[in-house]
């Protein structure tokens, strides 16, 4: 079912008449046959030539990569860094900083915490993450995640450019898995074959899925031209 939140994406050097439609969904749950269900809600909705944007989150959800936030045990040092993290940063719980000090190791986050504090200084940002790479930067803690899963820690998904394929086939159209939010930031993780995904990141900057309880982890991108006007790949890749 189409949201009643849609959007007309105005974005500089894209042709107009593009849109964007937040799909609800059932709660996404872990062991959900994801392809299944992307596939029954878009149903209708998504056509060749569209692409189906999923939420990372929903993604790593039905992976089994949401972690009950009471059952981690966080250290003095991860509490102290989730201390020093600012308050929009993925990793501000000291549960999410504990499941980065497991997975990266306690120097490599040390260094990359004293590299983000001096970049800082100068006015850079996100040096942490930089350092640490992707997998830490797709952690989402659980003030960022919908109930039940607001007590959870969700980590990145598994192999999203195979299961962006995965869910193409399944969806008849194209499939990018993402990460956007509310600050004006959107990244493509995984993509099926031939997706342009400068446009899709374009298009998916205002975050039209949104960042609270919408249940709408999928977002149709569609691009309509006037009649009479000339076609236009807008999302396939050069």
């Amino acid at each position: 079912m189409v949201s009643r939140r849609s959007f007309t994406v105005d974005v500089p050097g894209m042709p107009p008449r593009i849109v964007a439609l937040p799909v609800r969904t059932p709660l996404v749950r872990p062991g959900d046959d994801l392809p299944d269900l992307v596939a029954r809600c878009v149903r209708g909705i998504a056509q060749p030539g569209d692409v189906v944007c999923v939420a990372e989150t929903a993604v790593a959800i039905a992976q089994g990569r949401a972690l009950a936030a009471p059952y981690i045990r966080p250290s003095r040092l991860a509490r102290m860094l989730a201390r020093r993290a600012g308050s929009y940063s993925t990793v501000c719980q000291p549960e999410s900083m504990q499941l980065v000090l497991e997975s990266a190791g306690t120097l490599k986050v040390l260094a990359a915490a004293a590299a983000g504090a001096a970049g800082r200084l100068i006015g850079r940002r996100g040096d942490f993450y930089r350092i640490l790479g992707p997998e830490v930067a797709e952690i989402d803690g659980y003030t960022g995640t919908m109930p039940p899963y607001d007590t959870h820690i969700v980590l990145g998904p598994k192999e999203p450019q195979q299961t962006a394929a995965r869910l193409a086939q399944a969806c008849g159209c194209a499939v990018c898995i993402v990460d956007a939010n509310d600050l004006g930031k959107a990244e493509v993780l995984g993509a099926s074959p031939g997706v342009n995904e400068a446009a899709v990141r374009a298009c998916l900057l205002h975050n039209p899925a949104g960042n609270a309880d919408e249940q709408t982890p999928l977002v149709v991108l569609k691009y309509r031209p006037q009649r009479g006007s000339p076609p236009h790949a807008v999302f396939l890749a050069a």
